[in-house]
């Protein structure tokens, strides 16, 4: 609410002042980061003759939608108000009612929607509903943006699998770890501040056992106010110690342990520690990821930051299963034959059958750079 006045523009155009009404919706959606999952961001704000009267977000899941949440904020009648959206309002029931009822009995006349919900519940059926009702409705304000801050989403309502975030820290040379095997810390505070917001972020953290055995890591968000993901170990001959810092803390934090072991005498330790067993088939020697990736998502898991070594992160890559990559490169060079780089297995064989990348940003963190980028094409041919 302390920012209402940034949002008003009466000496824009039209176009400008829906962009600025719709940038602020954008804006208000983010502070749901981390609570609503599997439910998308969505932010909403009312604006009556120039002036902003109410503000929403959906804050967590269950919790009122956002277009609810700005009608119930608004200072003054909503009735002829227009309302911005960063999703398409919902027409159907959930855990909350239909936000299409709420908007029609505020007595809105105009909405503003920047992307359009491919769930097939709503998918056009909300908007349809609003113009079937007098409503003047205007879609694609923002549309990218608004798309971008929903990818999880959008690829979890489509495919039913998780967004998985393929994350490593490097040096300047490709080296994860000294030949020695050394790799903390590669990065500076700054950079492994931006790693456990994300851990916030995504739904669930992923390490292989490899990971385990050598950093002994607690995966968690280690900042205040911090949601502690959902740890996921790929451990396929079940090797990782029982007194693993992961292990321990299972009771406290909830811990996935995905196996190809299936003997119950050895996954009793695990259970009994608090750990979650899911027996995986084997694929080639090692876990059936896609297998798990579908398992993950029946139990509502939509997004993974996987923190994985380069077996792990190899793997992923080949399997298919990477969406989205964060590489943080800091200037620094260890050298060495065998110093391990960020990606495994058996990798490409050709050059056309290299993973293919879109850069999506760069970011400056301390003396790291942080560059994102968009899977395009997994790695093929092997």
């Amino acid at each position: 609410m302390e920012n209402w006045k940034k949002c008003a523009v009466p000496d824009s155009g039209p176009g400008q002042m829906d962009e600025a009404f719709m940038r602020r919706a954008v804006e208000l959606a983010e502070r749901g980061c981390g609570r609503v999952s599997p439910n998308p961001l969505v932010g909403a704000v009312i604006v009556k003759e120039g002036r902003v009267i109410g503000e929403g977000w959906h804050a967590r899941c269950g919790d009122l939608h956002a277009e609810r949440a700005a009608l119930r904020s608004c200072r003054e009648p909503a009735a002829g108000a227009s309302m911005y959206v960063t999703l398409e309002p919902c027409c159907h029931t959930g855990r909350q009612p239909p936000c299409t009822e709420a908007i029609l009995e505020a007595g809105i006349s105009r909405v503003v929607v920047g992307a359009g919900d491919p769930n097939p519940l709503v998918a056009g059926k909300g908007i349809r509903m609003l113009r079937e009702h007098g409503l003047q409705v205007t879609e694609g304000v923002l549309r990218e943006a608004c798309e971008a801050q929903n990818r999880v989403f959008f690829h979890y309502i489509r495919t039913g699998l998780p967004y998985v975030v393929l994350k490593y820290a490097m040096t300047m040379d490709g080296k994860i770890a000294t030949a020695a095997g050394a790799s903390r810390w590669i990065t500076g505070e700054e950079a492994r501040r931006r790693v456990h917001e994300d851990r916030g972020r995504y739904t669930a953290i992923m390490a292989g056992s490899g990971t385990v055995k050598a950093d002994d890591p607690q995966l968690t968000c280690r900042i205040p106010g911090g949601r502690d993901p959902i740890r996921v170990l790929c451990d396929s001959r079940l090797t990782i110690p029982q007194g693993a810092k992961v292990i321990v803390t299972a009771g406290d934090v909830r811990t996935i342990l995905a196996t190809c072991c299936g003997e119950r005498e050895r996954l009793r330790p695990y259970r009994d520690a608090g750990c979650e067993i899911l027996t995986i088939p084997e694929k080639d020697g090692r876990l059936d990821l896609r297998e798990l990736m579908q398992r993950l998502g029946k139990m509502g898991i939509d997004s993974i930051l996987a923190e994985g070594g380069a077996t792990l992160n190899g793997s992923l890559l080949q399997s298919g299963m990477v969406n989205w990559i964060q590489a943080y490169i800091a200037p620094k060079i260890f050298g060495g034959e065998t110093a391990p780089s960020p990606v495994g297995g058996s990798g490409a064989q050709a050059v056309e059958d290299a993973a293919a990348l879109s850069l999506a940003s760069v970011t400056r963190l301390g003396d790291d750079l942080l560059v994102e980028s968009e899977v395009k094409r997994c790695l093929q041919g092997s």
